[in-house]
């Protein structure tokens, strides 16, 4: 073993399947995680760069990079010491909107960078002050070294170094979990259970559910392309959806799972539907996983039936107990669960999946200490044409990531509606049938009736008037 390297290890689950296909693609820049950071105070910018180079000595997923080149299975090299590339830029005395526009452009190109996945560490980050007390941090990392559970852990840890160097001290002790310990424990689970149980759960599915008929226009002609939006419930509605939520003994997750199978099966026709949904992949059975940090979420299929004509809350249930069943096998590979169904290699078992971000990076993002975090937002791409992102808060927000070579904007607008109309229909009506679900938001439905009741007002008018 070389004097610069620590360990070795295999790939977990997910790392398989998203290095083959950033190799498969490496033009498409999968799964190429950008966030991006606004915040205001007196930085430290000395103690900011020490913090983040800490942070890599702490995690041992900071310092790995990756080979299969004449290997028969692609493996993990930790690294003893790396460099992470912090950048600064001064991009004081512009203008607000032309910062916006060097911000888009600085993405644009650190998108293209990409990343050399036998080259440690796979992330880098960028410190852009746009005022005396005003910065742009710039955090970009792959998705093959950490997933989103991950993050707030990272965050709070890099909060804590910065404060010790920022007021002179020597580094807090920060205590983490091996990655290497979550490849260990994959190493001893039983493959052929779960294999039963997806062929089980898979034995229906004949063909992805087709989603065709979703697409106003025909865009693939069009130049590789992913868009985003988000929408936002009130704090009301997202209050009573917590409620609801407390009151049958369901997740949030499942709430938002439910919105898009109803949908899906609305859109498609079918009351079989085939959606991909992510598992934190984290095990009660080996120590500290909740907080280790390493890429182990696992995007899965999940088979479900929706018949319109079932109630509501009974049907949610199955749906919560399905995802409970599926999370004891959330280890098995895609790729393998692929080969566990009817369709061809080459066709995709889903075409659109469903992300719940259950941990709240916003706490950590208010202890800042002597920073305030005013605004986050993410930049990334993933191979599948549409992604439903739950963020939860004090007002729930859906974010849909899409390829505008398949959808158009107005097409996802409508989407994000039909979305926020389910959920308040859910909340209004628990007792209901999928089938008396409506698609319409109050919101809108209110400002119907009202502009209907005016026009019935002056036609009323009219009439007495002449």
């Amino acid at each position: 073993m070389r004097e610069d390297i620590q360990d070795i290890y295999p790939l977990s689950t997910i790392q398989h399947g998203i290095l083959f296909h950033c190799l498969h693609a490496p033009e498409m820049g999968l799964y190429h995680m950008q966030d991006v950071y606004t915040f205001h105070g007196n930085l430290n910018v000395s103690a900011f760069k020490h913090a983040w180079q800490q942070l890599s000595t702490l995690h041992t997923v900071l310092r790995t990079s990756f080979y299969w080149e004449e290997l028969d299975k692609p493996l993990q090299v930790v690294h003893e010491k790396v460099e992470v590339p912090i950048e600064y830029q001064d991009w004081r005395g512009i203008t607000p909107s032309v910062q916006q526009e060097h911000l888009k452009s600085f993405l644009k190109t650190d998108r293209l960078q990409g990343f050399d996945f036998s080259q440690a560490p796979l992330i880098r980050v960028a410190l852009i002050q746009i005022d005396d007390d005003a910065y742009y941090l710039v955090w970009v990392w792959h998705l093959i070294i950490l997933d989103g559970w991950s993050l707030p852990f990272l965050l709070k840890d890099v909060i804590e170094l910065y404060e010790a160097y920022r007021q002179g001290q020597d580094a807090p002790l920060i205590s983490s979990t091996c990655f290497g310990k979550y490849i260990e424990w994959l190493q001893h689970q039983d493959s052929s259970l779960a294999e039963k149980f997806w062929r089980q759960q898979l034995s229906s599915v004949k063909e992805p559910t087709p989603i065709n008929n979703l697409y106003s226009n025909n865009l693939s002609n069009l130049e590789e392309r992913y868009e985003d939006i988000q929408i936002s419930l009130s704090e009301a509605t997202t209050r009573n959806l917590d409620l609801f939520a407390r009151q049958y003994h369901l997740t949030m997750s499942t709430l938002v799972q439910g919105a898009w199978a109803i949908l899906l099966a609305r859109y498609s026709g079918k009351n079989n539907v085939v959606y991909g949904c992510t598992f934190s992949g984290r095990p009660i059975d080996l120590e500290n996983s909740e907080s280790m940090v390493g890429e182990m979420v696992n995007t899965l299929p999940v088979n479900l039936k929706v018949n319109m004509d079932e109630y509501l809350l009974p049907w949610l249930e199955q749906l919560q107990n399905q995802l409970v069943d599926i999370r004891e096998y959330d280890y098995y590979s895609l790729v393998d669960v692929q080969k566990c169904s009817k369709l061809a290699g080459n066709v995709p078992l889903f075409e659109s999946f469903v992300v719940f971000e259950n941990q709240k990076t916003g706490k950590f993002l208010e202890e800042w200490g002597s920073l305030n975090i005013s605004e986050k937002a993410q930049y990334y791409k993933t191979n599948y044409p549409l992604t439903i992102v739950g963020y939860p808060g004090s007002e729930l927000t859906i974010g849909i990531n899409y390829d505008f070579r398949r959808f158009d904007a107005t097409t996802i607008i409508n989407i994000s509606e039909h979305l926020k109309a389910l959920l308040e229909g859910m909340v209004a009506n628990p007792q209901t049938t999928l089938h008396q679900l409506s698609l319409v938001t109050y919101q809108k439905l209110n400002t119907e009736l009202l502009i209907l009741e005016e026009e019935m007002s002056l036609d009323l008018d009219f009439v007495f008037t002449n």
